[in-house]
């Protein structure tokens, strides 16, 4: 299948892209993934070894494109995890009262 990544064509194919990749360690994997094999890649590493080109120069959303429409499945980011507030310790009547809706006892 002919694909454009960084302005470039590739004739790329689905065994093309298992063999290429067989034998490459994956990176931890911090934004979107492609699944090959039963490993989770970076897009970007997967990418740059595909095109041999630096990962600066093309995007993520090129890749995925690429690599969906060869059948393989890609996952989008995590949402990072909003930081959770430290609550002050409270008594039992304290949070009783919170759940119920009742005014805090003084």
């Amino acid at each position: 299948m002919r694909c454009v990544i960084a302005r470039f064509p590739f004739e790329l194919t689905k065994s093309g892209v298992l063999e290429t990749m067989k034998g490459v360690k994956p990176e931890p994997v911090t934004g979107e993934s492609v699944i090959i094999g039963r490993r989770h890649y970076p897009v970007k590493q997967v990418g740059q070894v595909l095109t041999r080109q630096d990962r600066r120069d093309f995007s993520a959303a090129e890749v995925v494109r690429a690599m969906v429409r060869l059948g393989f499945t890609c996952r989008a980011a995590l949402p990072a995890a909003a930081p959770v507030a430290e609550q002050p310790a409270q008594s039992r009547l304290q949070r009783a009262s919170l759940l119920l809706g009742a005014p805090l006892p003084a």
